[in-house]
């Protein structure tokens, strides 16, 4: 063992949270190992040498969920992992968007955090170790860092809240899945989807949350005493007052251009006074690269300049739009905004336009998530794409982004509790945004609009559910909380929280602090007026779709559901599925069995022809009982009697004797091949023999 080895141990939720590092991946700047039972998450942190033409902060975050740490094989041809799966994109966003406020401003060095899994038991949470194990490998290691860090996740298992529910009970149990991050002092991040519930019990949760966050982060703070690097030395760029001066010289002339309305229209406003501030402070600098470096420190000292007086314009009580701090932008909704579609809205609020369509699918549509955890499938799934041209802009098209995997998620979040019973609505749902324009809020425009399309899509859902995107702004004593943000006061705000819910409560949250703290009382009140404007929104939305239609689009598949006994899903398929095969071809739908209960889909566009073969299908698989009445075909005689098939596949023994009254000589001399007689079951023994009697058919006639 290394000496510089050092581990540490804290009890989390009734259970032990291990912490080690100095023993793997020592080339790191820091490294961690955390272990909760036989769940163990490795971290790695690194920096390179910054680079001076950049002006960002170049962050990489980094985290993989390899099979082979629940003794599985990935499935697939190829047997290797490929691109993250979505739940390791929404990890790395969590860990992305607790740590990056927290370098030192000015930080211009590049930094990878990576992260691994490298054991899963099956109940203890790999991505909530994966971001405790990130946090103290920046906090052991030598880059510049505010400090410890921790992560929890917050559930509901009957009335109680509870700190790290097992992935189980978070899957089959929990009405609360709440992930937040924060250090001692306040909550930094938090990403929660929760059962319509009350805004008071996410507060719990929350103080819940950072109770159980402040254990971690003093198990951080002795792992660091014990093994820790010292922090480089990093010394933020001395500001250059004279330039800062003349930037600030354009002040009054950016207050005028920033209350111009319209999103575009402001924009040209500020980029003319940049451009006249440019012009004037760059005259005289003719050497390229002098030219280059002071070009960049005015537009850097003009972006603050202008943060700084929206910020101002705010706490005085005027956004940059005219609107009041808890107005809505207003709202128009255009239902069944693509014909074809099953079921389609567009949803515009204020320069945030989102085109949302529902699209009904079968059982085979439903989506296989394999990873480390056990194999399920999902049979609702929502698609967010941002494109370029909805904020007027030129880029690369590529493949979705983590920012549309997270805001997707989101959404899908939000919805998901309100869908119907499977067993109820046995449909596959789709739902795909496509953000046509964007000045913020566009994944709670998604939320909105996703739930119009699913009641235009006459998918019973239990309640109406809509978003909206909070803001603060906060100096000293000066707090003001805003609702539907812009773009802009997402970007310069202290806190920006997206609040999904219906009526009866919050159904997704999803939260990024920026300042030290904020105190209950705060929080409070700004859900609360998120509450106010998401019944706001719930209301004109119901305008305009007052409920789930009645019936599907009759461009959906029809749909429709049936349980047959489990002993005879064998006799459904056929050999080699001949039977099951048959049916679909005769009929023209598409037939699958869900489970090893019996559950069975019967889909197809003709809904006569569905009908039929679900009747079809409940006569092939029905269960005789005794005293049932049927009309058989005779399939073969015998001397002791005739074989009668009573039902598809379903055969019964006649004896000689119930054939009819009285002596029978011959079997023959009462029925034949082919003919059509009605029985009564008499007996069914315990090995599925079925006995029938013509004889009391007749007498009951």
């Amino acid at each position: 063992m290394s000496e510089n080895y050092a581990r540490v141990e804290c009890e989390l939720g009734g259970r032990t949270l291990v912490l080690e590092t100095g023993q793997i991946a020592r080339q790191a700047q820091g490294s961690v190992i955390v272990t909760m039972g036989e769940t163990q998450c490795f971290a790695a942190a690194c920096t390179s040498a910054g680079r001076d033409d950049l002006d960002f902060f170049p962050l990489t975050v980094d985290y993989r969920e390899k099979t082979d740490a629940a003794g599985k094989i990935p499935g697939g041809f190829f047997k290797r992992e490929g691109r993250p799966t979505t739940k390791e994109i929404l990890t790395m966003r969590m860990v992305d968007r607790s740590i990056r406020p927290l370098f030192p401003k000015g930080f211009r060095q590049e930094v990878q955090v990576i992260s691994r899994v490298f054991g899963y038991d099956g109940e203890n949470p790999s991505d909530i170790l994966a971001m405790i194990a990130s946090f103290a490998a920046l906090h052991v290691s030598s880059i510049p860092f505010r400090g410890s860090l921790g992560a929890v996740r917050i559930g509901k298992v009957g009335d109680r809240l509870c700190a790290l529910p097992t992935d189980i009970q978070k899957r089959e149990e929990s009405k609360m899945d709440l992930v937040v991050a924060g250090h001692t002092d306040a909550v930094v991040m938090v990403e929660a989807s929760a059962d319509q519930l009350p805004e008071s019990e996410m507060i719990d949760g929350l103080e819940l949350a950072h109770e159980q966050i402040r254990t971690i982060c003093a198990a951080i703070d002795e792992l660091r005493e014990l093994a820790g690097k010292p922090k480089m030395e990093f010394t933020a760029p001395e500001p250059d007052v004279e330039l800062e001066a003349a930037v600030g010289a354009y002040r009054g002339q950016l207050e005028v251009a920033i209350r111009t309305e319209g999103k575009h229209e402001r924009d040209d406003a500020v980029h003319a006074v940049r451009a006249d501030a440019l012009a004037a402070l760059t005259e005289g600098f003719d050497a390229k690269d002098e030219l280059a470096a002071r070009t960049k420190a005015v537009k850097n000292l003009f972006h603050d300049m202008n943060s700084s007086v929206e910020r101002e314009e705010i706490l005085s009580g005027r956004r940059v739009d005219g609107r009041a701090s808890d107005e809505i932008r207003q709202i128009t909704i255009q239902p069944d905004f693509i014909k074809r579609n099953h079921g389609s809205a567009l949803f515009t609020r204020g320069e945030t336009q989102a085109l949302v369509s529902c699209t009904l699918g079968t059982p085979d549509d439903q989506q296989i998530i394999d990873g480390i955890e056990e194999e399920y499938r999902k049979s609702f799934y929502l698609h967010y794409t941002f494109p370029p041209f909805s904020v007027g802009e030129t880029r690369r098209i590529m493949g979705p982004g983590r920012r549309e995997i997270g805001h997707g998620m989101l959404a899908e979040r939000a919805l998901t509790p309100v869908l119907p019973d499977h067993e109820r609505f046995p449909y596959t749902l789709r739902i795909v945004s496509e953000i046509l324009e964007s000045n913020g809020s566009s994944s709670m425009a998604t939320v909105c609009g996703g739930c119009l399309s699913m009641m235009i899509g006459g998918v019973p859902i239990s309640q109406p559910v809509a978003g909206i995107a909070m803001g603060l702004v906060q100096d000293g004593d000066r707090a003001v909380i805003l609702s539907d943000i812009l773009g802009s006061e997402d970007h310069n705000g202290d806190m920006d929280f997206k609040v999904a819910g219906s009526g009866l409560g919050i159904t997704a949250l999803q939260m990024d602090i920026k300042v030290e703290g904020v105190t209950r009382e705060l929080l409070e009140a700004a859900l609360e007026q998120a509450r106010v404007g998401r019944v706001h929104i719930l209301r004109v939305m119901l305008e305009a779709v007052p409920g789930p239609k009645s019936e599907v689009s009759h461009y959906a598949p029809a749909m429709e559901l049936i349980r047959v006994p489990t002993e005879r899903i064998g006799f459904l398929i056929g050999p080699g599925g001949r039977t099951i095969k048959g049916l679909q071809e005769q009929f023209k739908v598409k037939i699958a069995v869900l489970s090893e209960e019996g559950e069975v889909s019967v889909s197809g566009l003709d809904r006569a022809r569905v009908q039929s073969c679900l009747e079809t299908i409940q006569a092939m698989t029905e269960t005789p009982s005794i005293g049932a009445r049927y009309t058989g075909t005779v399939k073969s005689t015998k001397d002791f009697g005739a074989f009668i098939e009573i039902l598809p596949g379903t055969e019964g023994m006649c004896h000689i004797s119930e054939l009819g009254e009285g002596y029978i000589e011959r079997v023959e001399d009462v029925v034949a091949v082919g003919d059509e007689i009605e029985v009564v079951v008499i007996n069914v023994d315990d090995r599925g023999k079925i006995k029938l009697s013509h004889r009391q058919a007749m007498a009951s006639t």
